[in-house]
């Protein structure tokens, strides 16, 4: 089976391999927006990763993004701004069949690889971060820049956040820091580094594999991951792992007001650190609160009650103004000034952080099926 328009969302192929299997390839077919997740790309993925679930003759799956650079980019935030601004529930119901898909990665009964090479950010974040098998590679850069548009890291990041060593997740959801392939494996975010060159390589090794017996086929493949992973040469140094004694310095203030202060406050030679500084200093101060929050209460959440959470955060996100203030500012007039309100972290009451957490909707959460 093999999409017939080249110019589809995605890209579905099945390739043959040993055993009498066959190997599902799905390819996020949007290189000049870096692959940015929507609803069309979600609506042809959820059905086709269940179909290939169901299949018998599907020894794996793996996903990629078009082009080389980037796997992808995030969501489409400006047409959920758009959304946002017209009231009509389009983003809601996005954000609902976007954690179904990340849902299912996380909980699939077979191996899935995600080749995470070049850009990965926000949605991109969220289908890498539960496969099986995550590839990264040297031109890796993953963020979570939601602070910077009145957002919060959703997609799991209440799940795989609060697993991350130490504060290192608050640190990162907090100022948007860019994070490289090293940090991605000490993070808990990647499994394999491998140069992007060896994919011709990697798909010729699936096509050679023989698939002896579904229960092995997981560590069949990652036999295969790790053998090329021997000529991939070593992974760039992580900032996270060689930071760790600083941000966990930053984040050890009994308030969050102080932790931001500790952050925000740096005034050293070292670029990652001031980087992370300035971006939080910018970023919205409601998102600020939303993070903590969001990793308080999702610190012993099952995986299905962190996205059911995520998906009433998502939505209420949509009806205050901050997210549409936030896009406008960076991607659509590109003026760089938002002008988020409340405007300062002092001025954020609890009422408004609650707020957020009430169910928009009468009745169950709509991912209460997961």
């Amino acid at each position: 089976m093999t999409t017939e328009d080249n110019n589809a969302p995605v890209l579905i192929e099945t390739l043959p391999s040993g055993g009498g299997y066959r190997v599902g390839l799905a390819t996020l077919n949007a290189p000049k927006s870096l692959n940015a997740l929507t609803r069309d790309m979600v609506d042809i993925l959820l059905p086709q990763l269940q179909q290939w679930q169901a299949d018998d003759s599907i020894a794996c799956v793996v996903l990629r993004g078009s082009g080389d650079k980037g796997f992808c980019a995030g969501g489409d935030v400006v047409q959920l701004r758009n959304s946002s601004l017209a009231g009509d529930g389009a983003a809601a119901a996005f954000f609902e069949q976007e954690y179904r898909l990340d849902y299912l990665i996380h909980t699939y009964s077979k191996p899935i690889v995600v080749w995470g090479h070049g850009i990965v950010m926000g949605g991109g974040l969220g289908l890498l971060a539960g496969a099986s098998h995550r590839v990264v590679t040297a031109k890796t850069r993953l963020a979570m820049p939601e602070v910077t548009i009145g957002l919060y890291p959703d997609v799991g990041g209440s799940w795989f956040l609060n697993k991350m060593p130490g504060r290192s997740g608050l640190f990162v959801a907090l100022t948007g820091v860019s994070i490289n392939a090293g940090d991605t494996l000490y993070l808990g975010l990647a499994d394999h580094f491998l140069a992007h060159e060896q994919w011709a390589e990697f798909i010729a090794g699936l096509g050679d594999m023989s698939w002896a017996e579904p229960v092995s086929h997981s560590a069949d493949l990652t036999r295969l991951l790790q053998g090329l992973s021997t000529s991939a040469g070593e992974p760039p140094v992580s900032a996270v792992r060689e930071h760790y004694d600083v941000i966990q310095a930053m984040t050890a203030g009994p308030t969050l007001e102080e932790v931001v202060t500790a952050i925000t406050s740096y005034s050293g030679d070292d670029k990652w650190l001031a980087g992370a500084a300035k971006t939080l200093a910018s970023g919205c101060p409601t998102t600020v609160y939303l993070i903590a929050e969001q990793l308080k209460r999702s610190l012993h959440m099952s995986l299905r009650e962190a996205f059911q959470m995520e998906l009433v955060l998502s939505a209420n996100c949509m009806g205050f103004p901050n997210f549409a203030e936030g896009v406008r500012a960076l991607l659509v007039d590109k003026d760089q000034q938002p002008k988020f309100e409340p405007a300062t972290l002092a001025a954020v009451t609890p009422e408004l952080v609650a707020a957020h957490f009430v169910p928009p909707w009468d009745g169950a959460n709509p991912l209460d099926d997961l």
